[in-house]
Parts: C-alpha cells; sequence; structure tokens
C-alpha cells in the first residue's frame, strides 16, 4: 500500500490551500492512471476539507467523478466512505451538518462579543500608542522632537510587545488620527448655531409732565 502525507497548517476559511490541492489532484492522477486500483482520501476531520456546505458538496461530487473513498479519522463519523451508493448520502448529511456547525460556532462568538462590549470589551488588539503615551507624544511633537525620537522614549504597555518602544509608523498612525479626531472636533463647535437671544425685561420709568409741559 502506498501512502502520501499532506501537511496543512493554515485555516480552512482560506480559499486557496495549496496542500489538500496537492492531495487531491494525487488522488484524482493515481485514479486515472489505475482505475481499477481502491484509492483513498484520508483526512482528520470533516472541517479540514471545506469552508462551506457548497464546497463540501462540489468537493462529494468530484471524489464520486474520480471514484475516490473518503476517510475521516476523528468525529462520530469516522470511517471509510465509497462516493457511490451510501457514499453519496453520507456527503449530503455531511454538508448540512458542517454548515450547522459553523453556523453554531458563528452565533457563539457573536454571542460572545456582544457580552464583551456590554463588559467594556471591545476586542481587537490593544493599542500600540494608549492615550497617555499619545499625550506625552503631542506635546513633544509640539516643542519640535522628532517623530522618531518621540518613539524611542515611549514605551508599549500591553500585548506580546510589552516593554519595546512602538514603531515610527504606528506613532505617526496614532498622531495622524489624534490630528483628524481634534479636526473634526472643532469642525462641529464650527458648525454650531449660536445661541438664542433672550429677550430683554428692562424696566420701563414712566415720565410725569409737569404743568409747564416739560418732562
Amino acid at each position: 500500500m502506498c501512502k502520501r502525507i499532506f501537511s496543512e497548517k493554515i485555516s480552512t476559511r482560506v480559499k486557496v490551500r495549496p496542500e489538500l490541492e496537492k492531495a487531491l489532484k494525487l488522488a484524482y492522477d493515481i485514479k486515472e492512471a489505475a482505475p481499477g486500483q481502491e484509492v483513498i482520501l484520508t483526512v482528520h476531520e470533516l472541517k479540514r476539507l471545506a469552508r462551506n456546505a457548497a464546497e463540501l458538496m462540489t468537493l462529494s461530487s468530484q471524489l464520486q467523478t474520480a471514484g475516490v473513498q473518503l476517510e475521516l479519522l476523528t468525529g462520530p463519523l469516522t470511517g471509510i466512505y465509497d462516493p457511490d451508493g451510501m457514499g453519496a448520502m453520507f456527503f449530503a448529511v455531511l454538508a448540512v451538518a458542517a454548515q450547522l456547525d459553523r453556523n453554531y460556532i458563528r452565533e457563539k462568538t457573536l454571542e460572545g462579543q456582544v457580552t464583551a462590549a456590554a463588559k467594556g470589551n471591545h476586542g481587537g488588539r490593544p493599542k500600540v500608542v494608549d492615550d497617555d503615551s499619545l499625550t506625552f507624544a503631542i506635546a513633544l511633537k509640539d516643542k519640535g522632537v522628532p517623530v522618531p525620537q518621540i518613539a524611542k522614549k515611549l514605551t508599549i504597555k500591553t500585548g506580546k510587545n510589552a516593554g519595546k518602544s512602538p514603531s515610527v509608523a504606528s506613532l505617526y498612525r496614532a498622531l495622524a488620527e489624534a490630528e483628524e479626531q481634534n479636526a473634526q472636533a472643532e469642525a462641529g463647535n464650527r458648525r454650531a448655531p449660536p445661541p438664542c437671544p433672550r429677550p430683554y425685561h428692562g424696566a420701563r420709568q414712566r415720565h410725569r409732565r409737569g404743568a409747564d409741559g416739560t418732562a
């Protein structure tokens, strides 16, 4: 028995997966060269085959056309499946199951993001230049200190690069975003309508006219 192992270490969400394409091409080539030879495509788990139900159905059609069997090493449906006969139903059922599994994971991820946002954690990468460092950097920049020198004076406080200085590009980007926010705030203040004048309620003075007609 001849075996060839292909190792794919990239995410299944990536459309182009070179190692999977190589494995499929080898399986198809062997089957075409020796139609009577049993050829089995073995994968660790079903989700490594396709990103969604449509792709899995396309792959199952290709395996059926080529006469290549599919073997799953893990999961509740571990075993070898022939693309003909009951194998066709197997692929259809697995396609629906795979799509449901992905939808469930996506929904749980979104729920987690909503819960984290409610607690004030909006996810994403931690800031390379936090608010305190940015305030310090703006003050130095206003004094004429070059940005590359300012970057050397700053320290990243969180994340995998904690303790290091931010890159000059990161600092330029943070300064540009701060300037843009300030410009937008100033523009908003200029567009604000002037306050309505309050009515004048001054006291009125009555003039008594004298007998000679003078006030």
